[in-house]
């Protein structure tokens, strides 16, 4: 969602600072204009400053919150259940570059570990572009959040690693495209 008009903040909402992630509070009233609105997150500007609103937050925006799936109650699946985690990884978006950061590569590993019947650990290995990046810890707990919401998922470490270190030449050739490297 790209929206050419402004919208009022409907309430006083947490959001992120991009690029150095801090938590402020944008306050009722206020405008802002939504500038992408990827993996149920969005991204706005408001007063000049580009901030980050979580997807429980887009009432604030005015828009209305999908609603989850409800459970199937089923039996879950190890690959089922190792294929829905990778589709959430790529749910997950960078806030200020508008890419799924498991395009980038920053996404190392994803692995499940049952803990006991239908349930299982997920352990998560992610770098970022570049060490000092400010939106590191919350991309990385949205990377836990996300997981933690599967069915079936009942406990999630992310860890940011800086071995090997990221490179561009890591990127598929559609983020490559994306942001204009190619």
């Amino acid at each position: 969602m790209n929206n050419d008009e402004p919208v009022i903040l409907t309430r006083d909402v947490e959001a992120a600072v991009i690029p150095i992630g801090e938590r402020v509070t944008l306050q009722k009233g206020e405008q802002a204009q939504i500038t992408q609105s990827l993996g149920g997150s969005y991204t706005v500007i408001v007063n000049g400053n580009m901030f980050r609103i979580e997807g429980k937050d887009a009432d604030a925006l005015g828009i209305e919150q999908q609603a989850k799936p409800a459970s199937t109650g089923a039996p879950v699946t190890q690959e089922h259940l190792e294929k829905e985690g990778w589709n959430t990884l790529r749910s997950c978006y960078d806030p200020e570059i508008a890419v799924k950061i498991a395009k980038p590569a920053l996404m190392y590993a994803c692995h499940l570990a049952p803990l006991g019947p239908g349930s299982h650990r997920v352990d998560v290995k992610m770098t970022l572009t570049a060490p000092g990046c400010g939106m590191g810890p919350m991309l990385a707990q949205d990377v836990q959040n996300k997981l933690l919401s599967l069915e079936g998922v009942e406990d999630v470490a992310v860890e940011l690693v800086w071995d090997p270190p990221w490179n561009q030449h890591m990127m598929t050739e559609a983020a490559k495209l994306q942001l204009g490297l190619m």
